[in-house]
């Protein structure tokens, strides 16, 4: 026993079957943009409070991109040595209420962990700040070891090349 289909659902049949992957990925884009995001901001949040924080290790940091650099082809081992104008800061989500007369208060939003601790809210960590680097190796008499040791320092901490340097040390 078979059914036959009324004509209107039979040429959206054949349009459904031409177009379908065009089709599911359209309802995939609807349905993710229905789900609610992790983030949410309540009226008035806005980002402006900076707070210092120890997250970012420079001495680790200065070790990682000493072995990295130490794998460059002539360069041999390597030291390296950072200064920072600023550490890692995280900014703050912050609430703006304001009076009818203009005048309003500002608070850092906190969130309740349980037990009567609260945490701050963070927008985002900003990295540090590169004022200058040094790099010592053996291979950095090498026009060509240096100018490799110089653009991958410049890659890795945003420096430009006028803020480093590059000498040549003892093996």
């Amino acid at each position: 026993m078979r059914e036959k289909w009324p004509e209107w659902l039979r040429k959206w049949k054949g349009v459904l079957g031409k177009h379908q992957y065009a089709l599911l990925v359209i309802a995939l884009g609807a349905l993710l943009m229905l789900l609610p995001s992790g983030g949410e901001k309540t009226e008035g949040t806005e980002s402006g409070t900076e707070v210092q924080t120890d997250c970012f290790d420079l001495e680790a940091f200065e070790e990682k991109l000493a072995d990295t650099l130490s794998q460059i082809a002539g360069a041999g081992k390597v030291r390296v040595t950072l200064t920072v104008d600023s550490g890692s800061r995280r900014v703050l989500a912050q609430d703006r209420e304001q009076d009818r007369d203009g005048g309003g208060s500002v608070s850092t939003v906190t969130v309740g962990r349980g037990s009567g601790t609260q945490e701050v809210v963070p927008l985002q960590t900003l990295a540090p700040e590169f004022r200058g680097a040094l790099v010592v190796c053996p291979g950095g008499g090498d026009a060509r070891v240096r100018l490799m040791l110089t653009q991958a320092v410049s890659a890795l901490t945003g420096l430009g090349t006028d803020r480093i340097s590059i000498c040549e040390g003892n093996p």
